[in-house]
């Protein structure tokens, strides 16, 4: 471990590991609840849970028996009372650990380090790159695109405890620590209405507003300190997107009017944001000829946010504009005095304009097929009634010579019907907001040609041509087969004359989405990864030879198993076979508030990302792509991960297995998200298909299992050494960033995992096969990662995220015990089946999930 590491370690254990002890005494001493001593009760079962798993005792027996060695309660009531208390009380250690991370930040990371701003500022300096920086940020940015997908269980409420505990914690304010720990202990966690999509959007504005607001602010201050011939504005290093409210794919409560109630929004928040700026800013430049400038720009941005429809709508040019005179003023009458303010706020405006987050309407391709299929069926005389039978050839030409239709109004299907609305809306909020308020169209399972003209048929529907079109259309290919199809189908398309004329209009630039999400489901760990890898290098040589310009936007998320964990390190690795002009990714859940969730977490992994986009273009020699015999490696090593992998995914028990053994059938139940928790009607059967990918991991995360994350690993490995390939997969290891890193967050997920917790289903009848089946994969997979990385533990290069891991999941342990406990209890229950007893358990069941994923951050 080199000196950096060790002294980031020893913060970590003085500012987090000892004060978490010290305020966790004080924090379960406080009496919240009936029961007294239920902290001390609570430190009794984390112990027992400790020394129960290591003698291989199952959950049931660890409960039963601390309630007979610690308790005096016999009834059942009794004993689910205590334990939802105890589901109370770790859901708040969870909080408390969360505020000491928090306050920690500055001291646990260097801010002047590897992969920072400074560092890459410094290697520009250094190396005399200063006209190459200034030409890859004339392209160049990061897109962070916040989504709706639920993995987030604070409410609003929490999160801002969690931000004021972390300032008191900051100040060692022992007063307000404990004022901030009993206001903890009284507030609900749990919501009891489900949110709807606007109440999604209203969550995530909190954090664009008092999170990604002055982080961004901050990075572009920098970086025109050190660079201040940098020409930012014509094009933002840093952008935000936004999908709550935009996104309807498997959501039927998002609606033409949702979307235009959340661009509203955006654009209030931000007017918001530079009004109490400006204001601001007022109190400092007090000369003559500026104050009255900066009054009246008060004024008229107060109007804009609090007397909507006075006046004429301000523009951001126009705001831009005023300050710019100003600055001109104040350098020359008072001595340039604050002029480093003014050019903050002008920062901010350049990146965030009048649209905050730029707003993606996202559809299933499905749906875009049922809308010309319902047309057909009109009799409107738009499309043939026989247009469902015809080729796709026949179908893409008859959409781009569509007419428009007079009357939205003759569908039934509300979904049908929004569809083809939507696209007024983006017009009108265009109007409002800019083009950047909404501006993109993204297709899930674009699968064909087709998936993607149907989105011009869609706006030719409402009488707007492919000329007038001020929209990019983003196809998003998820499963293993898309991908490994998305060259030919890309091929057709940049064939075709009519959407070459339209690439033209659109900067001659493709956006081309690929989601982890239903990859990994689909064909494992290492098939998803590779996957993805080889069709962007595809992709890339494919638009660049047609004379196009590709942009890839990622569906990360945030899990290592869906692509996340050290994002920054895979952006550095991809080399100059893959395009790198942006890096685009989603950003989920409790990924917001774990990698984002303050000021400098934000600024720190921004960073990180513009570091790693950077770098791979200016010192592209440190990140040489991967030659064809690497690539050959992986595509075997992928194979073999991807057979393993089928094999338990084929099983046909496995559906049954993570329906009865995990939480997944009462993830609709935590009303943490707008989303039903399957595609299509809700059935009650379920199978893997329809199911989302979103609970797929979580469940497999709350049985601390993460089998997306690491599954056919062991299996790859082993056959490779097999083969005699294993000391070239070594070398890989040494000598490959891309290699390396997928290896890094397969054991981030690994090291989550913890299978005596479910040892017990080794025994059962049912599933006994199943688990034995995971268990010994991961065992498999830990013997030859220790082979291959030399390491003797999980996460060795990174002990201060091991060190966080290891004591969040301590701290949940009781939880994951309770959890497994009641779905025993509901599963065995065979005498004793009356409806309020199964309704109580699967409350308990549901409630532990809160603490288990926010604990895990990003294992969902």
């Amino acid at each position: 471990m080199d000196v950096v590491s060790n002294q980031s370690v020893q913060h970590f254990k003085n500012d987090v590991g000892i004060r978490f002890q010290l305020y966790n005494s004080l924090f379960t001493s406080l009496p919240f609840h009936k029961i007294e001593k239920t902290g001390i009760l609570l430190s009794l079962l984390s112990s027992m849970c400790e020394e129960g798993y290591e003698k291989g005792s199952s959950p049931v027996e660890i409960i039963e028996d601390f309630f007979s060695r610690h308790t005096s309660f016999t009834t059942r009531k009794e004993r689910l009372d205590l334990m939802f208390r105890l589901v109370q009380y770790v859901e708040r250690q969870v909080v408390l650990f969360d505020a000491l991370e928090d306050a920690s930040y500055k001291k646990i990371n260097d801010f002047s380090g590897p992969g920072t701003l400074k560092q890459l500022m410094s290697a520009v300096a250094q190396n005399n790159k200063e006209a190459q920086f200034d030409k890859v940020l004339e392209d160049f940015c990061v897109r962070l695109v916040l989504t709706a997908h639920p993995t987030q269980f604070y409410p609003g409420s929490v999160l801002g405890i969690i931000r004021d505990l972390s300032n008191a914690l900051l100040k060692n304010d022992a007063s307000e620590i404990n004022v901030l720990l009993q206001q903890l202990g009284k507030t609900p966690f749990f919501k009891k209405n489900k949110p709807t999509p606007f109440d999604e959007a209203v969550s995530l504005i909190w954090y664009l507003e008092n999170v990604f607001y002055p982080a961004a602010g901050r990075i572009l201050s920098e970086l025109k300190n050190q660079f201040p011939g940098i020409a930012t504005n014509k094009h933002s290093v840093i952008k935000m997107g936004f999908w709550p409210g935009g996104d309807r794919d498997g959501n039927p409560f998002v609606t033409k009017d949702t979307t235009l109630q959340v661009a509203a929004a955006l654009r209030g928040a931000i007017l918001k944001c530079y009004y109490f700026d400006v204001r601001r800013l007022k109190r400092r430049l007090t000369f003559h000829d500026v104050e009255e400038i900066m009054s009246d720009l008060e004024r008229r941005l107060y109007e804009e946010v609090f007397i909507p429809g006075k006046g004429s709508q301000i523009t951001d040019k126009e705001i831009i504009s005023i300050l710019e005179g100003v600055k001109q003023i104040v350098n020359e009458k008072a001595n340039g005095l604050f002029v480093s303010r003014i050019q903050d706020l002008i920062s901010k405006i350049e990146i965030f304009g009048l649209h905050f987050a730029s707003l993606d309407i996202r559809q299933d391709s499905s749906v875009h097929e049922k809308v010309f299929s319902r047309v057909a069926a009109s009799q409107a005389g738009i499309l043939p009634a026989d247009y469902d039978t015809l080729e796709e050839k026949e179908k893409v030409k008859l959409l781009l010579n569509l007419k428009p239709l007079n009357d939205a109004s003759l569908f039934e299907d509300t979904v049908v019907k929004d569809t083809v609305e939507v696209v007024n809306a983006i017009r009108s909020i265009q109007e409002s907001n800019g083009e950047l308020g909404c501006n993109r169209y993204i297709i899930s399972h674009a699968t064909s040609v087709l998936s993607i003209i149907e989105v011009i048929g869609l706006f030719k529907l409402n009488g707007i041509g492919c000329e007038e079109m001020n929209v990019d259309i983003v196809p998003l290919f998820e499963t293993i087969e898309d991908l490994q199809n998305a060259g030919d189908v890309m091929k057709t398309l940049y064939s075709l004359p009519e959407y070459k004329a339209y690439l033209d209009r659109r900067g001659r630039t493709q956006t081309i989405m690929l989601g982890f999400s239903d990859g990994t489901k689909d064909g494992g760990y290492l098939m998803a990864n590779w996957s993805i890898y080889r069709a962007k290098e595809e992709l890339t040589r494919i638009t660049r030879q047609y004379g196009f310009d590709v942009i890839f936007f990622d569906g990360r998320g945030g899990p290592p198993s869906r692509g996340g964990g050290k994002t920054h390190k895979f952006y550095a690795s991809m080399g100059r076979n893959i395009s790198n002009r942006e890096i685009q990714l989603t950003i989920q859940g409790q990924t917001v508030s774990a990698n984002f969730g303050i000021i400098d977490s934000a600024q720190f992994n921004i960073e990180q990302l513009i570091n790693a986009g950077v770098s791979s273009s200016l010192f592209a020699d440190r990140y040489p792509p991967l030659n064809g015999k690497q690539e050959q490696l992986l595509q075997e090593l992928s194979s073999y991960g991807f057979d393993a992998y089928i094999k338990l995914k084929n099983h046909p028990q496995l559906a049954n297995y993570l329906y009865e053994m995990s939480p997944l059938r009462f993830y609709s139940e935590t009303n943490i998200g707008s989303r039903p928790a399957k595609r299509g009607q809700q059935q009650a059967s379920i199978s893997l298909g329809d199911l989302r990918a979103i609970p797929f991991s979580g469940a497999w995360s709350q049985l601390k299992q993460n089998v997306p994350g690491f599954f056919g690993v062991g299996t790859a490995l082993k056959q490779m050494e097999y083969i005699g390939r294993f000391e070239e997969l070594k070398q890989l290891y040494n000598e490959s960033l891309y290699f390396k890193t997928l290896l890094d967050n397969c054991e981030m997920a690994m090291s989550k995992s913890y299978f005596p917790i479910t040892a017990y289903i080794a025994k059962d009848e049912q599933f006994g096969a199943i688990w034995q089946m995971i268990y010994d994969e991961f065992v498999l997979t830990k013997q030859y990662i220790y082979k291959l990385t030399g390491h003797d533990t999980l996460m060795g290069s990174y002990p201060v995220d091991k060190l966080s891991i290891r004591m969040r999941e301590r701290i949940v342990m009781p939880l994951v015990t309770i959890q497994q406990y009641a779905l025993v209890q509901l599963r065995e229950g065979n005498d004793d089946k009356e409806d309020s007893l199964q309704e109580v358990l699967g409350k308990l069941v549901m409630r532990c999930s809160f603490g288990i994923i926010n604990a895990g951050r990003n294992s969902a």
